[in-house]
């Protein structure tokens, strides 16, 4: 089953973390989600939909939340460790990791929004067990192996001006 046809049964996982970092270094700039979550569909059905998300003391993505389950995207959420010396961590690699495993007896096709390295042996194994895995990430922030090893790999680069949002600058009135 290599090609996209309306009956595919897709879940959709996504490393927010990793795409944010990504574009923020790449581009300056902001991802927008509805437009990957548009193109991991790419019109077959839905399953699942999850976003794998870091939340801080300050709250201030909170409206960020908001908005992605408003897509209709399911948001895990993992408290931002600080640690001594100011060492932040919010590792999302083994939530995402085991939610695809357990996804995977209800899904043909598992769509992977993160250009992580560490997902190789993930993306192998929900191969070897049949699924069909798209990886969609930025190509510069994206493992070489990881897209070698995808059954497609989806460039966000290709089309920045589709992914990315157009940040408004407010200036204000100085009169």
């Amino acid at each position: 089953m290599k090609i996209k046809h309306a009956g595919q049964r897709v879940a959709v996982l996504i490393d927010v973390q990793n795409l944010y970092h990504s574009a923020k270094n790449l581009y300056g700039r902001r991802v927008n989600f509805a437009e990957v979550l548009k193109t991991a569909i790419s019109g077959r059905n839905l399953i699942r939909a999850l976003a794998y998300v870091v939340r801080t003391k300050t709250g201030e993505e909170k409206p960020f939340f908001e908005a992605l389950t408003k897509l209709g995207i399911e948001i895990r959420v993992k408290d931002l460790q600080v640690f001594y010396g100011g060492l932040k961590k919010a590792d999302w690699d083994v939530g995402i990791a085991v939610d695809a495993i357990r996804i995977a007896p209800s899904v043909d096709t598992i769509v992977l929004v993160s250009g992580d390295g560490d997902f190789l042996q993930l993306v192998e194994y929900l191969k070897n067990q049949g699924k069909r895995v798209e990886v969609i990430a930025f190509s510069h922030t994206t493992s070489g192996k990881l897209k070698e090893v995808a059954d497609e790999f989806i460039d966000l680069e290709a089309k920045p001006e589709k992914y990315l949002l157009i940040e408004k600058k407010w200036r204000k009135n100085l009169n």
